[in-house]
């Protein structure tokens, strides 16, 4: 039987692994990291790659590794160029930069042989510790368990897509759909459905690619802030007052209200101006209920029955369900365990992010306890420093 058991190989697994590791928790031959994917972070690295999106949102003090200037350090020993290495007054770290200080890390600490490919079908507990039988037959014991998923997996489609989907199979894809065909074999022109920081990216590198073919729709103006929360989230200013808030409605209502959903940053604002000014791309407003297919093109309408665009291809851009990730085998996990939720269905933990006996919870499912950040790498960051300490 294993020391520690993590689901979930993305940012929040790997982060935690490594302050495990690092703060000598955990011996490498007894922990597993469990995860659909092949490599580590894979779904991180294939969602930036299809966007290319050139650098990170947050500044570079956020990282998976423990020491806060890891990042800053790697950069200078590597033959990066180091002008091109950040971006702008936060030091916003590029992406390719980023990834290599990711795989660093990995190859150092030998990650990988912690890893176990495979599908969580079942989670159980007795008195001797944790069962997760994975789909493909194998089982994983383990005395002390991490839920480390993410929201990636609960991609949100509209209904109207679904339903146009349906008549018109292959006109319509979300960007992060691991499905989805490459750009070139798409029929053209191209339509961006959303207005956030990933519809953005979308936009500015579809429209180098298919100058005067793309279009993004979105359906509200763009909001604009350097980052998807108050900086005060990220230390005790806003998390010491969160905390006190005995109602998790209430806590709910707080994390809802502080995340700027569907924001941009002002310089990304700037470059998709540009673009719309030298005309290599289409810019409008309007709210999609209803598409359908005319004349091998699909049309696009709102409550009005307006046309609001035509296009070959819609690309969604519409981010995730806000539900309760692993639904089909944590929601079993929950009824037997009989583990704390709110009224949202997320659960409820201690200060030191335990669920249960021997259970810890990181990212989304930690964001009643860690308020908005629970999903970022400052959130990853910090979760694992809780879990680290208080064992």
């Amino acid at each position: 039987m294993l020391e520690w058991v993590i689901i979930g190989g993305g940012i929040q697994g790997v982060t935690l692994a490594t302050f495990l590791i690092k703060n000598k928790k955990v011996e490498l031959n007894q922990l597993a990291i469990i995860d659909r994917h092949k490599e580590p972070l894979a779904n991180w690295k294939r969602n930036t790659k299809v966007i290319s999106m050139p650098y990170l949102r947050s500044p570079s003090v956020h990282h998976l590794d423990v020491h806060p200037f890891s990042f800053q350090s790697f950069v200078k020993k590597s033959a990066y160029q180091k002008e091109a290495a950040y971006y702008g007054r936060y030091k916003r770290p590029s992406l390719d930069m980023f990834n290599d200080h990711c795989d660093h890390l990995v190859n150092e600490l030998s990650i990988k042989e912690a890893w176990i490919e495979g599908d969580v079908e079942k989670v159980t507990k007795d008195h001797t510790g944790w069962r997760i039988q994975l789909k493909n037959g194998h089982d994983i014991y383990g005395k002390k368990l991490v839920l480390a998923i993410g929201v990636g997996e609960q991609l949100h489609i509209p209904d109207w897509a679904s339903n146009l989907n349906s008549h018109d199979p292959r006109s319509v894809y979300h960007i992060f759909d691991e499905s989805m065909p490459e750009f070139s074999e798409m029929k053209r022109p191209i339509t961006i459905v959303g207005g956030g920081i990933t519809s953005i990216h979308l936009a500015l590198k579809l429209c180098k690619l298919f100058p005067n073919q793309v279009t993004l729709l979105k359906r509200h103006p763009f909001r604009i802030h350097d980052f998807d929360s108050d900086p005060g989230w990220l230390g005790p200013k806003r998390q010491n007052a969160f905390r006190t808030v005995e109602n998790y409605v209430t806590r709910r209502e707080e994390i809802i209200t502080a995340r700027h959903r569907g924001s941009i940053p002002h310089d990304l604002h700037i470059k998709l101006l540009n673009q719309v000014k030298n005309g290599s791309l289409a810019v409008e407003d309007g709210e999609v209920v209803r598409g359908e297919g005319v004349n091998g093109r699909i049309h696009l309408y709102d409550k009005d029955n307006q046309l609001l665009a035509q296009a070959g291809t819609v690309l969604l851009a519409t981010g995730y369900l806000p539900i309760l990730p692993g639904g089909e085998w944590i929601t079993p996990l929950i009824e037997t365990l009989e583990l704390p939720c709110a009224k949202c269905g997320y659960p409820i933990v201690s200060k030191t992010l335990q669920w249960g006996p021997d259970l810890f919870v990181t990212g989304a499912l930690a964001e009643l306890e860690m308020g908005p950040i629970a999903r970022n790498i400052s959130g990853a960051r910090q979760a694992a420093e809780l879990i680290v300490k208080h064992i």
